[in-house]
Formats: structure tokens, C-alpha cells, sequence
């Protein structure tokens, strides 16, 4: 053993070695500089991200900046670790310039082999720029709808009202349906039946509209007064009736669904009918008997 280390050492002369040991020493030491430049950044990142979240005087300004935010934070990793990696190769000898032109031409053939890939990413910058879509929207994107957990420079990740979660590719959004922007409309049809006085029900659905707007727990999440917008159209059993309540962004269907459960509360209580399908039933060449109550 010690012959063949002495034979090593005959070919290896010592200040090769130190050469090396300084080399290894110096990759070594940029990787880990460029890791806490990295992990600096993101910190930098977080906290100006965090003061212009407190700043922020609406909502939407807040879900903004919290986009903004991460993606911010995946461009730092990918440009810090890419040059840190690159300025790592040139301390062991490793001439950065041919690695450039490698990967241009490397770039460049790919390119024509992901073209969807390039579309998702330009579309994503787009979609940033244009304030389009934000963390914590209902969107309907690429035949999908659901909540914004995550928006990305290649993709949007949305969480369905099932938990499912869908990965929609920025290239496949040729349109965006956004129901949480700046504020949302809770539009609301009831139908009476064609006995009934349409005033009287008119009436009746705007002072439900007014109980809620000076609800202590509801107020605050309805931006204007009820409009009652009157007769909506003449159906085949009932006359359609809409409203709508002007609400702050997402809280269209809550209030909706509260509306429903107060207006038939308080048409049972003035005796609106809400009309319901009925079955009519001919026995032979008995009279007609009429089932109340039973469904078609």
C-alpha cells in the first residue's frame, strides 16, 4: 500500500494537490454562498412582500402582492441557483462559455420540442402582468373552476368545492372567468305562484333585503341596498321574481344562500306560495284526481 501511495505521489506533484484542494474549496464555497444569497433574497422577498400586504387597502391588493410574492421567490431560485452554479464551474477550470453556447443550442432545439411549454410561460407572465388571476379567486380557467391556492410562471393550481385539485397549464387559458375581482353581485330568483300579488311579494323580498343589510354578522359583506329588479319572466308554473345584492368579493354565495332560507321563511309567514310541480292522475273514465303535494 505505501509503495503504490509513494508511486501516486511520484506522478502527482504537491502543488497540483493544493491546487485542487483550493478549487474543490472554492466550488464549495460559492455553492453554499449562492444558497444563503438565495435564502436572503426569499427573506427579503417575504418581509417587503409582507409590508406591502399590511398596506394594502382592499383585498384584492392584499391577494396581488401574495402572487406577486411567490413568484418572485421561484425566479430567485431559479436565476440564483443557475448562476451559482455556473460561477461554481468556473472556479474548477470549467469555461462557462462554451456551457452557455451548449445550452443555447440546447435551448434552441428544445424549443421547437416545447413549444406548449414556452406558450404556458409567456401566458403566465401575461396572466401577472394584467392582474388577471390572484391567490384566493374562484376562477374558471381551461374548463376548470375552483379556488386559486397557487399561480405560477407554467401553471394554476385550483381546488374544486369537492377538494380536487387541477393543475391548469398557463398555455390552455384562452379566457378567464374571475367571480372574486373587486366585488361580486348575488343575483337571486324566486318564484311566486300566478294567484299571487307581484307587488306584495316585491315587497316582501325587499324588506327581507333590508333585515339583512342591518345584520350585525351580514352587513359588512353587503357593499349596497337591495335592488329589486321586478319580474324576470313568466314561467310555465310560477312568475320569477329577481333581486340582487351588491356583496364584497366571495361572499355572493353565502348571502344567497341566506336570502333563500329568510324569503321562504317569510312567505310561509304572509302566505306566498313558493309553487311546486303537481301530478294530475286520470283513472279510466273517472274524474280527474288531483294529488296535492306530489312530485312530478
Amino acid at each position: 500500500m505505501n509503495e503504490q501511495l509513494e508511486t501516486l505521489f511520484k506522478y502527482i506533484e504537491p502543488s497540483k494537490l493544493l491546487e485542487l484542494g483550493l478549487q474543490a474549496t472554492k466550488f464549495v464555497v460559492v455553492i453554499i454562498a449562492a444558497l444563503v444569497v438565495l435564502r436572503i433574497v426569499k427573506a427579503a422577498i417575504d418581509r417587503v412582500g409582507g409590508r406591502m400586504q399590511s398596506r394594502g387597502k382592499t383585498l384584492d391588493d392584499q391577494k396581488r402582492v401574495e402572487t406577486l410574492t411567490r413568484v418572485l421567490k421561484y425566479i430567485a431560485n431559479v436565476v440564483i441557483l443557475l448562476l451559482g452554479a455556473l460561477i461554481a464551474l468556473g472556479t474548477i477550470g470549467i469555461s462557462i462559455a462554451p456551457v452557455l453556447a451548449a445550452a443555447g443550442v440546447v435551448g434552441l432545439a428544445v424549443g421547437f420540442g416545447a413549444q406548449s411549454l414556452v406558450k404556458d410561460y409567456f401566458t403566465g407572465v401575461v396572466l401577472l402582468i394584467e392582474n388577471q388571476i390572484r391567490a384566493g379567486d374562484f376562477v374558471e380557467i381551461g374548463g376548470k373552476s375552483g379556488t386559486v391556492e397557487n399561480v405560477t410562471l407554467r401553471y394554476v393550481r385550483l381546488r374544486d368545492a369537492q377538494g380536487n385539485v387541477h393543475f391548469v397549464p398557463n398555455g390552455q387559458i384562452s379566457s378567464v372567468t374571475n367571480s372574486t375581482m373587486d366585488f361580486a353581485y348575488a343575483l337571486i330568483e324566486v318564484g311566486i305562484a300566478y294567484k299571487e300579488d307581484v307587488d306584495s311579494a316585491l315587497k316582501v323580498m325587499q324588506t327581507v333585503g333590508e333585515q339583512m343589510a342591518e345584520d350585525e354578522e351580514l352587513k359588512s359583506k353587503i357593499l349596497e341596498p337591495i335592488s329589486v329588479m321586478g319580474v324576470q319572466a313568466l314561467a310555465d308554473s310560477a312568475v320569477t321574481l329577481r333581486v340582487r345584492f351588491k356583496t364584497t368579493p366571495g361572499d355572493q354565495w353565502a348571502l344567497r344562500r341566506e336570502y333563500f332560507k329568510r324569503i321562504k321563511a317569510a312567505f310561509d309567514k304572509v302566505g306566498i306560495e313558493i309553487p311546486f310541480p303537481h301530478l294530475t292522475l286520470y283513472r279510466g273514465d273517472a274524474e280527474p284526481a288531483k294529488i296535492e303535494g306530489s312530485k312530478a
